[in-house]
């Protein structure tokens, strides 16, 4: 089962800290292991494979859900949310690959050389045009690993159209998206309300989203959001540095 991370209170890389654990409704808390005898000693009914660590207050007030765990459901359940949302859709993108860009006649041309900047628009692109006319934002970073992998190549590449639709494209280093201790999962968030976090299978395909409006998953998220925007590089510049270091 895979470790979500939530939450941490520590600015330092050190304990505690949360973890939701996929496919069940169990946190995992990392902290201090408790050994005063005292403690111990007044603890009920305990087992023999259970251990016990200390977690200050405040982790649990900013990061505990409050809510059951949202189910798995089709990413197509989140479709109505590119029209309907109100200000801002953020996405992050942490993958080195998607399969749905491998199966994409543009990754063929892509292979071959082929300039796949200015592609004309489809339904996607469309509706960014569409929806970027109200004054509303579509954004995303893109954490890019050092070096890119090809995926993140092609999706350098193409970049170009989605902000000529009006996208808003950065890209931030693995690195440095490491040392903002950014999770290492993708999820769009929808103006600062909605949290739809995807899940893959091993082959990078999409297997579809969570979906919550719980508290402290959305704030988790805007904090993310904040910490990645602000050290994020806009496509154009960040093409031009990985250009420079070829």
């Amino acid at each position: 089962m895979t470790l979500r991370f939530i939450g941490t209170t520590s600015d330092d890389g050190d304990c505690p800290t949360l973890y939701d654990i996929e496919g069940t409704d169990e946190i995992l808390v990392q902290g201090e292991r408790e050994t005063a005898p005292e403690h111990l000693a007044q603890l009920r009914d305990v087992k023999e494979t259970e251990t016990f660590v200390r977690v200050p207050r405040s982790l649990l007030t900013r990061f505990a859900p409050r809510s059951d765990a949202p189910k798995l459901q089709p990413f197509a359940s989140i479709s109505d949310l590119f029209q309907s949302f109100k200000h801002t859709a953020w996405r992050l993108e942490t993958r080195r690959g998607y399969a749905s860009d491998r199966t994409s006649p543009k990754w063929a041309r892509f292979l071959a050389g082929d300039d796949i900047a200015r592609d004309p628009d489809n339904a996607w692109r469309e509706n960014v045009r569409a929806q970027t006319a109200l004054a509303k934002r579509f954004e995303r970073v893109r954490l890019v690993d050092e070096p890119p992998t090809q995926g993140q190549e092609f999706l350098l590449a193409s970049a170009p159209s989605n902000v000529d639709a009006g996208e808003d494209v950065r890209h931030l280093s693995r690195s440095q998206a490491q040392k903002l201790r950014l999770p290492e999962y993708d999820f769009w968030l929808f103006d600062s309300k909605i949290l739809a976090r995807f899940a893959f299978d091993d082959e990078d395909t999409t297997l579809g989203v969570y979906v919550t409006e719980e508290p402290a998953e959305v704030l988790a998220a805007c904090q993310v959001r904040d910490a990645a925007w602000h050290h994020a590089v806009r496509t154009e510049d960040f093409a031009r540095r990985v250009r420079s270091t070829v």
